[in-house]
């Protein structure tokens, strides 16, 4: 496996470079010459990237030694399914929180709040506690919420309403952030297998390493935000909405009741229309299958003795193949629809799970298969989110997305600690052992999950056969952000 490993990474890198190249011939870069040449723009955008993308660069430090730590701490697989459920749980809870702070405390200050927290669970890493663990995996779950929402909502609300820049300008920034994202991905899976085995550090060094990124990123929004702030003004809209009111009046809304609203209307949204409904069923069930991935990858290679880092940057070398595909695949040289990209994405996965079936056997494990099972499905992956969320933005109106995307996050978290659940009672049931193939049942249950998807993906361009807003003209669209 350590073999197979690093001839992986060399391959799935050259395989990254030799796709950009193709991708930028075929696909060239709309040129937005006015966004690339106002220099108040890419100030602003500079700003805004080294803080996020430093927190980033934090998050995914955290990835590949997650799991191996709990085992070092001589935790059963029992156990750290509960550690990994109290991270889901708790990104459930603080969800619908991580819109609403925002609101009440500041953007700024809710990135600042993020910062703490993420250090503060990093630094748990260090106590061989259980309870102190759980406490570090609630604020995990917290710090997760607030990166997927509080640093985009303070971008999304300067860039519109301080700067007045067009809104046709905030895809550019989020295509470099998602370029970045993979690059950042690989890389942390690099470092932390140079932490933690070629200078053997450990499983806890990523997470001490975390820390610094994390304190640079909060001096960034401190310095940089805050002088940005003081410069355009700070936020208007922290406190109060005013919305026109029926009779010519104003009504004034308070944080809470803006955060109530957006839920109603995006539950009215999910319920009034069947595509959005579909599509959230889909997510739902694919994301949560991650989830489970998550905590599994590492118990079924580790024993056969992979470096761990670098098969983590093989996971997202993958990943970064597959959106190099779906550029590809949905240029005026090829002209799939996202659609169906979707679709292959789903069937990949759901092959790539009934091989796991195969390749778990207990007493019979096929390591290399199970590898090459998951590098399918960081592929699909690759493939899934670019799709997913250019047929959100066509499905969704821009104004209920946060409520609806809201919605979308319940079930998937639910699902995901469900499946965590069962496969601690099989554990335990096996009295704690990690042979009586549990495992195995958990990726069987992940391909009827995918199965399932792959129904409600059929379903909804069965529905949709006919509906130009779910097609892209002639080329490849604009909102294929992560």
């Amino acid at each position: 496996m350590w073999v197979t490993a690093y001839f992986a990474i060399i391959v799935l890198l050259a395989l990254c470079v030799g796709l950009e190249f193709t991708a930028r011939r075929l696909t060239p870069p709309q040129s937005t010459p006015t966004a690339v040449a106002n220099p108040a723009f890419r100030r602003f955008q500079s700003i805004f990237l080294r803080a996020y993308l430093l927190a980033l660069w934090a998050d995914w430090l955290q990835g590949p030694y997650l799991y191996k730590l709990y085992r070092h701490y001589s935790f059963l697989e029992s156990q750290i399914a509960i550690l990994y459920v109290c991270g889901l749980a708790s990104c459930v809870l603080f969800a619908p929180f991580s819109g609403w702070l925002p609101q009440a405390l500041g953007r700024r200050q809710t990135c600042l709040l993020f910062c703490v927290s993420y250090s503060a669970c990093c630094l748990t890493k260090l106590s061989r506690d259980y309870f102190v663990l759980i406490v570090g995996r609630i604020l995990g779950g917290l710090s997760t919420s607030l990166l997927a929402t509080t640093f985009e909502a303070w971008y999304v609300y300067r860039h519109v309403e301080v700067h007045d820049f067009p809104k046709e300008w905030i895809p550019s920034t989020f295509n470099k952030v998602a370029t970045w994202n993979h690059g950042l991905a690989v890389g942390a899976g690099l470092v932390a297998n140079l932490l933690a085995e070629w200078l053997h550090l450990g499983p806890v060094a990523p997470f001490l390493l975390a820390v610094p990124c994390l304190g640079c990123c909060s001096w960034l929004v401190l310095t940089d935000w805050g002088k940005e702030e003081a410069e355009r003004g700070s936020e208007g809209d922290k406190q109060t909405l005013i919305l026109g009111a029926a009779n010519g009046g104003v009504a004034r809304l308070s944080a809470k009741e803006r955060f109530s609203r957006s839920c109603h209307d995006g539950l009215r949204c999910l319920l009034s229309d069947r595509r959005v409904l579909l599509l959230g069923g889909v997510q739902a069930l694919f994301e949560s299958v991650l989830y489970i991935f998550v905590f599994l990858w590492t118990p079924v290679l580790d024993p056969h003795g992979p470096p761990l880092g670098i098969v983590f940057s093989c996971l997202m070398a993958a990943s970064m193949v597959g959106s190099l595909l779906y550029r590809l695949a949905t240029s005026t040289r090829y002209r799939l629809q996202p659609g169906q990209v979707l679709c292959l994405a789903v069937l990949m996965a759901f092959f790539s799970f009934f091989m796991l079936t195969f390749s778990t056997v207990p007493g019979q494990p096929r390591p290399h298969d199970s590898f090459l099972a998951f590098l399918l499905l960081e592929l699909a992956c690759g493939l899934y989110f670019p799709a997913v969320s250019f047929l959100q933005g066509r499905v969704i109106p821009e104004e209920k997305r946060a409520g609806v995307l809201s919605w979308f996050r319940l079930p998937l978290h639910l699902l995901a600690c469900l499946g965590l659940l069962a496969l601690h009672g099989e554990v335990s049931g096996t009295g704690g052992g990690e042979g009586g193939g549990g495992t195995r049942h958990m990726f069987g249950g992940c391909a009827v999950m995918m199965l399932a998807a792959l129904m409600a993906v059929i379903s909804l361009f069965t529905l949709s056969r006919n509906d130009t807003d779910l097609r892209l003209e002639g080329c490849r669209g604009e909102g294929e952000m992560e």
